[in-house]
């Protein structure tokens, strides 16, 4: 097949060939129609650097991209841990890189998506929130300073960083766009760093910075936390229930990041929440309807703050937050409301 593929079928075959009766125009059509797709696959072919590639959200981009037959550097401070997640007889061809080797993959690469950063769900201490921050903004600066100082002709041309809608504060009654001011609090001070590193980007280079909100899906994030409670009959609101929850499915933040790898409209703040936010109460009730288990047992704010500390802000405050840009450029939403987002978790 390969061979006809750069050639045409008109110019290739002297006519003093015999060419046999079977080889009919409609066939030699279809290996024409083929090859361009081949050939449109290969065109379309992008290597692509990952960071946080081991994380939730990380891991699911590397599987999306790999089965699309793209090439993948995963960047990781931990090869032993990124070689359990992405076993090479699963993932063959896929690079993983220590942080030695980052300036290769980054150099041979047309995209990078920043996604590294410390969880944020988890006990507050001053050295923890320390290194909250310090985590986010060492890597970003760094994949920042690789990118820039690629040369000519090798440098990637999109890079696609990860922020969160902790960029916004906290509100029981405001609704935040992409064009909203940032927030006052521990979380919006991180997000605005974590950006600001970002937007030091040459500017050849295509930015998308994505404000994620509350992922949904299967063995990690938030619902991990959550289940086990409603398993053993104690899942309520956490808090008053009256705080908005502004959330979205992990396959439609991978098929965001996807998108805006290669659609050059993606640029700029995009939040990455799904259009239909909920207050946390009726995010509970829906968890409780697909488990089959009760949420009429709130948890009470001091117990959640004893399980996480000052990191209960987050979901003790939330905020509403739409998806004006996302909406603007056309994105699909596989899952825009809570209830079937959770079926499909959950079933």
């Amino acid at each position: 097949m390969e061979v006809f593929c750069s050639l045409s079928w008109t110019h290739s075959i002297s006519p003093r060939l015999h060419i046999p009766h079977s080889f009919s125009v409609v066939e030699t059509n279809r290996f024409r129609v083929i090859c361009s797709a081949a050939q449109s696959q290969k065109a379309n072919q992008m290597t692509v650097s990952v960071t946080g590639a081991t994380g939730f959200i990380g891991t699911r981009l590397v599987q999306r991209l790999h089965a699309d037959n793209h090439n993948v550097c995963v960047l990781t401070r931990s090869k032993s841990k990124a070689e359990t997640i992405f076993p090479v007889k699963n993932f063959p061809g896929i690079v993983i890189a220590e942080e030695a080797g980052w300036k290769d993959c980054i150099e041979g690469s047309n995209a990078v998506v920043n996604l590294a950063g410390m969880p944020i769900s988890t006990r507050w201490s001053p050295e923890i929130k320390k290194e909250i921050k310090e985590s986010r903004i060492r890597v970003t600066s760094k994949v920042v300073d690789l990118i820039n100082s690629s040369p000519q002709g090798v440098r990637p041309t999109v890079l696609v960083s990860a922020t969160a809608v902790g960029y916004y504060g906290t509100s029981e009654t405001q609704v935040f766009n992409e064009n909203s001011p940032s927030g006052n609090d521990y979380l919006a001070e991180v997000c605005r760093e974590w950006e600001g590193t970002a937007l030091k980007v040459d500017k050849d280079v295509r930015l998308a910075l994505i404000r994620i909100g509350v992922v949904l899906g299967k063995d990690g994030g938030a619902l991990a936390k959550m289940i086990p409670l409603f398993m053993m009959f104690a899942g309520g609101p956490l808090g008053s229930g009256q705080q908005w929850f502004s959330w979205i499915h992990l396959d439609d933040i991978v098929n965001l990041i996807y998108e805006a790898l290669s659609n050059p409209s993606y640029k700029g703040v995009i939040n990455a929440t799904a259009p239909n936010p909920v207050r946390l109460s009726e995010m509970c009730n829906q968890l409780g309807n697909v488990l089959g288990r009760p949420s009429w047992l709130p948890v009470p704010d001091f117990a959640l703050k004893a399980v996480l500390g000052e990191g209960a802000s987050v979901v003790l405050e939330g905020q509403k937050v739409v998806p004006a840009k996302a909406k603007e450029l056309g994105f699909p939403f596989k899952y825009p409301y809570v209830k079937d987002a959770l079926k499909s978790i959950l079933s």
